[in-house]
C-alpha cells in the first residue's frame, strides 16, 4: 500500500535576516506604496565591477520561487534566483547625516569593488 499523505518540511529560517530598522523602513516604503505594489523585493542582479549587486524595489506580483517574509510593515519578497546568494545574511537599514540606505552583511560575499556597488560569491 502506497502512502499518500501530504509531507511537510520543517519551517525553516528566512534566508536574510532584517533587523527592526529595515523592518521599519519597509512599512515606511510600503505606506508610500506606488497602486498596485503588493511588497517589497530584494533581489542580486549582475551589474557592477565585482558582478553583483543588491537591489530592493516594489513589486506588484508573486513569483512563484521567490521566498516571501511577513514583516510588520507589510510583505517582504527575495528573488528566487538571488537565495542562494543571500542565505544567511542580515539586512539593515542605516542613516547619518549624510546618506541613508540598507546595508546588507552578507557571508556568502567573498569580494567587493572599491566603490561598494557590486559584490563576488
Amino acid at each position: 500500500m502506497t502512502d499518500t499523505t501530504t509531507k511537510t518540511r520543517p519551517t525553516r529560517p528566512a534566508a536574510v535576516v532584517l533587523t527592526p530598522s529595515a523592518e521599519a523602513r519597509i512599512a515606511k516604503l510600503m505606506s508610500q506604496a506606488p497602486e498596485g505594489a503588493i511588497g517589497v523585493k530584494l533581489s542580486t542582479p549582475r551589474r557592477g565591477c565585482s558582478g553583483l549587486a543588491y537591489s530592493v524595489d516594489y513589486v506588484t506580483e508573486e513569483a512563484k520561487f521567490d521566498e516571501k517574509i511577513e514583516t510588520p510593515g507589510g510583505l517582504f519578497y527575495i528573488d528566487g534566483a538571488s537565495v542562494l546568494y543571500l542565505v544567511g545574511s542580515t539586512m539593515d537599514w542605516v542613516e547619518d547625516d549624510f546618506t541613508a540606505g540598507f546595508v546588507f552583511n552578507n557571508p556568502n560575499a567573498k569580494g567587493a569593488c572599491g566603490c561598494g556597488e557590486s559584490f563576488t560569491v
